[in-house]
């Protein structure tokens, strides 16, 4: 099947490979030379414009956009609408707002073009282990892209699937990134535990590798975490601050308008707000009432 890929970050770059690797057509587009000219090299064909990618493509066309969300995707979605036709399909395989799917889906039917939400989990390691994809968008579009889904997931009938209508692949990717963060912050507090019990002399990499077989905790995500203490078993070097991609405030915003209880997702995320603070106020004014009602020492920085 033919199909245009917008974007050539790492993870467009390797979708794009397995794509090629798998007999697809693929027209690869990005605004760095650079990352057409890789692409070029494992076989696809490039074009210097989103012109270029509608003249090279025969209707109906299949575009996968895989650049950053928020404006980079409205901008690009936007530019495509110029040079398609109606009846083209849009992919957005991107982190976007299930919110923003929603509004797109809607304003591109308008145009008559449809869009199809992909939720895309897989990192660096979807290149060989394959793509999970939560798809979300009319049955037609997304059935007509069965060939694509089969090639990048894990397996033709695994690791993918139509999840529900327009937005709702981005809406369950959503909810996907929120386990992500509780399940993270679980391995990572249970380690620090053990770690404090010093009079055991716990080999912490030794016991990642006793859990990652046979255990009910076993899962990829502690396979990556023996993989981290195996490295590197102190973290040494490694500085306690944890960005947030922006989906795990999206799943507590969404619990909190669903009236819905999340308090593992939010802790975690919390959690993450709190290792960017250098100085906490918090822990500070805490220390001074302790003085004030016990007389408790305070501890001068």
């Amino acid at each position: 099947m033919d199909i245009a890929m917008i974007g050539l970050g790492k993870m467009g770059a390797n979708m794009a490979t397995r794509l090629l690797a798998g007999g697809h057509r693929v027209v690869a587009f990005d605004l760095n030379a650079d990352a057409i000219r890789s692409a070029e090299a494992k076989g696809a064909e490039g074009a210097a414009t989103l012109a270029a990618v509608a003249e090279t493509l025969a209707a109906p066309r299949a575009v996968w956009v895989m650049v950053p969300s928020g404006a980079p995707t409205e901008q690009t979605i936007n530019q495509l609408t110029e040079v398609l036709s109606p009846g083209d399909i849009i992919i957005d395989g991107g982190n976007s707002n299930y919110k923003d799917s929603l509004r797109r889906a809607a304003a591109l039917k308008e145009q008559g073009f449809h869009f199809v939400d992909v939720g895309t989990s897989g990192g660096v390691w979807g290149l060989t282990q394959g793509y999970s994809m939560m798809v979300g968008g009319e049955t037609a579009p997304v059935e007509s892209l069965r060939p694509i889904f089969e090639t990048l997931a894990p397996g033709p009938d695994q690791g993918w699937g139509r999840v529900g209508p327009s937005g709702s692949g981005h809406f369950v990717k959503m909810v996907h990134n929120g386990i992500e963060y509780g399940l993270m912050q679980a391995y990572a507090e249970g380690f620090e535990l053990m770690s404090h019990k010093t009079e055991f002399n716990l080999d912490l990499p030794q016991i990642a590798e006793i859990w990652r077989f046979g255990s009910v905790v076993r899962s990829w995500l502690l396979d990556l975490t023996a993989r981290a203490l195996a490295d590197n078993p102190t973290m040494e070097g490694i500085a306690a601050f944890v960005p947030d991609s922006g989906e795990g405030r999206w799943t507590v915003v969404e619990a909190i308008d669903l009236n819905c209880s999340i308090p593992v997702i939010t802790l975690a995320l919390q959690t993450r707000f709190r290792s960017r603070e250098d100085d906490p106020f918090s822990e500070k004014l805490l220390a001074a009432m302790r003085n004030q009602f016990g007389g408790h020492a305070v501890k001068k920085e």
